[in-house]
């Protein structure tokens, strides 16, 4: 299994909510770029970045930081928030970005992840981000009426290769992953499932790892050192 360490980006800083919520933020490095070697010489080889400004309100404020981190480290790179038309995912694979996550766009514009499928295959990720079994958009503060199970369905019959899931209620809060609901994804789909939101021990690693999953993002925990990097990307390993 991969450890996707997570940097959060509002306002070009590293950051984290606490349940989405964008009035409860903590900034946790001013550098982005510090923070992703930090990651790198812990032996991470993987690296999960978040526009949250661009989630919420569509763009790429943060594009000059993203990239800045793809062109100077040796980190596989994923970017997900804002990446609603073509022009933004070219512009991700151009400065270096390996893989971009599509989330309000597979909601409101199918054509556009179909099409983005077709040309970049492997290099397009979906994110489902859920809240009571509901998918969630526009940086969580609304809810689809797309039920995970539809969302999964489709896109797999798609093509899509990859699926990062974040249980809304369990990211930033450091209570454990949803280890449930991560088993029955993996059960269900033939897609590579990220488990994102909520992973903070050692024991959530090592759970998530059993269950087969392809990767598990890790935010707040290790920057509050309630997770050893380098012990974990180990653990996921075994």
């Amino acid at each position: 299994m991969i450890i996707f360490p997570a940097i959060d980006l509002v306002g070009g800083k590293a950051v984290r909510l606490y349940k989405g919520d964008y009035a409860r933020m903590t900034v946790y490095d001013d550098d982005p770029l510090h923070a992703a070697r930090t990651f790198e010489a812990a032996g991470a080889k993987h690296l999960h970045m978040v526009d949250l400004e661009g989630a919420r309100d569509g763009g790429t404020p943060n594009y000059e930081t993203v990239r800045r981190v793809a062109q100077s480290t040796g980190l596989f790179v994923e970017i997900g928030g804002g990446i609603r038309d073509m022009e933004v995912v070219e512009r991700y694979l151009d400065a270096g970005v390996k893989r971009v996550i599509l989330g309000t766009a597979a909601i409101s514009d199918e054509g556009f992840v179909r099409e983005a499928v077709d040309r970049f295959g492997a290099a397009i990720a979906l994110g489902a981000d859920v809240k009571n079994g509901e998918v969630a958009v526009r940086g969580w503060l609304e809810l689809s009426g797309v039920t995970l199970d539809a969302f999964c369905e489709k896109y797999q019959q798609m093509g899509v290769q990859t699926l990062i899931c974040t249980d809304i209620s369990r990211d930033g809060a450091m209570q454990g992953a949803n280890r449930a609901l991560y088993a029955d994804l993996q059960r269900k789909y033939r897609m590579d499932i990220v488990a994102s939101g909520g992973v903070s021990s050692m024991e959530d690693v090592r759970a998530l790892r059993a269950l087969g999953l392809y990767g598990a993002i890790i935010g707040k925990a290790v920057y509050t050192g309630d997770i050893d990097l380098a012990r974990a990307i180990e653990e996921a390993k075994a």
